[in-house]
């Protein structure tokens, strides 16, 4: 079995309450991340391993997905939107999907940036006379609150998920589960008997999966993310931007069409298209979104900077 026998699933309705007041005008999704849609990075990775169709959850916003993503032909894809009216957890997200998903499929959480070792890893693990039905892609996590907050996965030493605990208490393991899954249609039937939880009073994929191994199916952990941000706050999109810029060696990112005033200094700081500084001042450590004008007179410090607000996110 290859790559191209499989489609891609990204999930994109969410609210994003926690984000707000970003989320009053853009889905997390859309957010950006490099100068791009954070769900464009996500794109080029399922592009990477050969998917063709994608399918993406929409909701909250949706139409911006939508406006933002077009038909897929930028990136060589076919997108499918799916509209989730309510939203009530990953598992009633994926419940949606099944009239539109007729082969295995990987699915992203579209709110997580994901630096990857080898996908193609989970591929294998599924490839023709595997026994494997899902692949759930994880990282060694040394931070306990980290795996709290996410999901922790057991295995029984040689890769194979016996147990997933969803915000676990008290973690038994490293092992943390990061948002990229691999399943094939099987999977479906765990979906659809998932009962609502008392946890977060949402359908959980956790208990899906937990579900499916109890159904005899082989679900296994591959470790292959390196690493993986999640957009929860403001300050979150503040400081996964920078990283970005450290981890592609730039010292600053300025888009197309910005105007600057011939004082003005851009230091570890991404300038989207479009946007004008009208002042002698020094941007450190900040985001500025496209065609917002800059009037401020004093100089920016870690700062986000949108046509509606300005967030000081924290002291760096």
């Amino acid at each position: 079995m290859t790559s191209s026998a499989f489609m891609g699933v990204i999930l994109a309705a969410g609210k994003g309450t926690r984000m707000q007041p970003f989320s009053e005008h853009f889905p997390k999704p859309i957010l950006p991340l490099g100068g791009r849609p954070l769900i464009a990075h996500q794109l080029e990775i399922m592009r990477g391993l050969g998917v063709t169709e994608v399918v993406i959850v929409i909701g909250h916003l949706g139409h911006e997905v939508v406006r933002t993503l077009g038909d897929g032909d930028a990136w060589g894809m076919r997108i499918t939107y799916v509209e989730q009216e309510q939203t009530l957890g990953i598992a009633h997200a994926v419940s949606k999907l099944e009239p539109y998903v007729s082969k295995p499929f990987f699915l992203f959480l579209g709110d997580i940036y994901f630096e990857t070792s080898d996908l193609g890893t989970m591929v294998g693990r599924m490839r023709e006379g595997s026994r494997a039905h899902g692949v759930l892609a994880v990282k060694r996590e040394p931070d306990q609150a980290a795996i709290r907050r996410n999901f922790v996965v057991l295995t029984d030493g040689a890769d194979r998920v016996v147990r997933v605990v969803e915000k676990p208490r008290h973690p038994r393991t490293d092992l943390k589960g990061c948002g990229i899954y691999l399943f094939d249609v099987t999977f479906f039937d765990a979906v659809r008997r998932t009962p609502r939880t008392a946890l977060r009073d949402e359908y959980e994929i956790t208990d899906s999966i937990q579900i499916f191994i109890e159904d005899g199916y082989r679900v296994e952990a591959a470790e292959v993310i390196r690493n993986d941000l999640n957009l929860s706050f403001p300050e979150d999109l503040l400081d996964l931007n920078l990283h970005w810029l450290d981890q592609n060696g730039k010292s600053e990112l300025v888009g197309d069409g910005v105007v600057l005033h011939d004082g003005a200094k851009i230091e570890h700081s991404i300038v989207m298209a479009g946007a004008t500084v009208e002042n002698a001042i020094t941007i450190k450590d900040s985001l500025v979104f496209p065609g917002v004008r800059v009037t401020s007179k004093d100089d920016l410090v870690g700062v986000i900077l949108t046509n509606e607000t300005e967030i000081h996110c924290h002291d760096r």
